[in-house]
């Protein structure tokens, strides 16, 4: 067994430990030398592209084109949203000046006090007041409706604590941002957006995931309403994956974004933003993975199958060569990733272990014995079964193959979470099992009190008034008090 998978903490001994260990021995990620960002390592960006590639197709099926807007943003726009800036100032970084200058000896610099910024600026956090301020003059009348532009980009929020992936001072992500002459119409995109991105975590990731609203307190700063899926880690803790929201006309009216309707008069347009970050892939990892390492949906997996030759000699490397040739041809064809590693810097039982860290969906091997049975060792990494089969017919058996793997690990994710999901109507009950984490459906009154004392006394939060789960009235566990439906409640990340 290599040394990276021994050195690899259990989920049972430390979760946040294993957590951390895999992101690194799997080469997904590593620590900069700028406090709370991470280089994202080409095996990590690797899935990123993946998850890119299709979220991008799917985002433009619904109308969506893609542009870009400045990484930098004058300080008063901020302050034109109210809620917008007490959501975002703690975490802006500002810059105040456009010039360094060097010491006498040359051996230091430092900023150049003569060249201070007139007005400072901000590295975006979110790009609402950019591009309000470009739509401003890019939307005259209705037929300019709807506008739906979507970025691609990084974004920076000064995070105090940090952990790859799932929170970074500087983080990759998309943002939309879409324009609407009605109320209904910007509402309707917020929560079709909202279906986008569930349907791309369960097809695609293999997460399920709850859709549901976010309660006044967990808006969007700026928002009428913030959709959200939200999926359950193997610790039983939440992981916000994904946001909607309905701004109505705030950022209209905050930049002046008016339209003429169809009777020629003026109106100010109705708003969403939308957005998924590389938080993704945290998600990817704490869902599926074991403690031998990653284990990565076919869908969204760099590599999807890894063929391993073991030959005592050059000419019977040659041959499985030959045999296999045709077959990854095939596979290729079809859009499947094949690696083919028949380095000699590594035994095989190394290049085994590692490719199970880095969670490889379907591992190949052929020995001397397979070449003249015309036979092949196939493993699955979901659930470690090795079984020889005949290499006749062997491409079809793993675009099979490939679809049940996904299909196997969105079910156990799926057995996991909904096993995880309780009703309850008592406090103290509450408070001790959420020791254990889990998704609580309770009765909520509503109230800013109630959220604040249950996040106070047990860390925590409402997640979400869920979708999918039938509502009726009742009463507030906390307060005692009438509550119309219930929330879901959890720790989270």
């Amino acid at each position: 067994m290599a040394k990276e998978l021994k050195d690899l903490t259990k989920r049972s001994e430390n979760y946040s430990q294993w957590y951390n260990d895999l992101v690194v021995k799997a080469d997904l990620a590593e620590q900069s030398a700028v406090r709370g960002c991470m280089v994202i390592k080409p095996y990590g960006y690797a899935i990123w592209e993946k998850m890119q590639q299709q979220l991008d197709k799917m985002f433009k099926e619904t109308g969506a084109q893609n542009a870009y807007f400045p990484l930098l943003i004058p300080k008063s726009f901020l302050s034109r949203e109210a809620e917008h800036v007490k959501g975002f100032a703690k975490e802006c970084a500002v810059v105040t000046h456009y010039r360094l200058k060097s010491s006498e000896t040359g051996d230091s610099v430092e900023v150049d006090p003569a060249a201070k910024l007139e007005e400072e600026l901000i590295i975006r956090p979110t790009s609402e007041t950019i591009i309000w301020n470009t739509y401003k003059n890019w939307i005259q009348s209705w037929r300019d409706l709807p506008l739906m532009c979507n970025q691609w980009c990084n974004v920076m929020r000064w995070e105090m604590r940090t952990r790859p992936f799932l929170r970074t001072s500087e983080f990759l992500w998309q943002e939309g941002h879409t324009a609407h002459a009605t109320r209904e119409e910007a509402e309707e995109e917020a929560q079709k957006m909202l279906k986008v991105y569930a349907e791309f975590a369960e097809q695609w990731m293999a997460v399920p995931v709850v859709q549901g609203v976010k309660s006044e307190t967990e808006r969007f700063a700026g928002a009428l309403d913030t959709y959200t899926i939200e999926a359950m880690m193997q610790d039983g803790k939440a992981l916000q994956s994904g946001t909607s929201h309905f701004l109505g006309q705030n950022f209209a009216k905050s930049f002046d974004v008016t339209y003429l309707n169809k009777e020629n008069k003026p109106e100010y347009v109705w708003a969403t933003s939308w957005g998924v970050s590389t938080r993704l892939i945290g998600a990817l990892i704490m869902t599926h993975s074991d403690d031998n390492g990653l284990v990565l949906p076919p869908k969204l997996a760099p590599i999807q199958v890894v063929i391993i030759p073991i030959a005592k000699n050059e000419e019977q490397l040659k041959a499985i060569a030959d045999k296999l040739n045709p077959f990854m041809d095939d596979l290729k064809k079809l859009g499947i990733t094949v690696k083919y590693d028949d380095s000699n810097n590594k035994r095989p039982g190394f290049k085994f272990a590692d490719y199970e860290l880095k969670g490889v969906p379907v591992r190949l091997v052929m020995g001397g014995r397979d070449l003249e049975n015309n036979t092949i060792e196939v493993m699955r990494r979901d659930t470690l079964e090795k079984e020889t089969i005949p290499v006749e017919g062997l491409t079809d058996y793993i675009h099979k193959l490939l679809d049940d793997i996904q299909a196997n690990i969105l079910k156990k994710a799926k057995d996991y979470r909904d096993a995880h999901i309780y009703e309850c109507d008592n406090y103290e009950e509450f408070k001790e099992k959420i020791k254990d984490g889990g998704f609580f459906l309770c009765h909520w009154d509503g109230t800013e009190e109630t959220e604040a004392k249950i996040k106070e006394e047990t860390q925590a939060t409402i997640r979400c008034v869920p979708f999918d789960f039938e509502q009726t009235p009742g009463v507030d566990m906390v307060s005692g008090k009438p509550a119309k439906h219930r929330v879901i409640i959890a720790r989270s990340y």
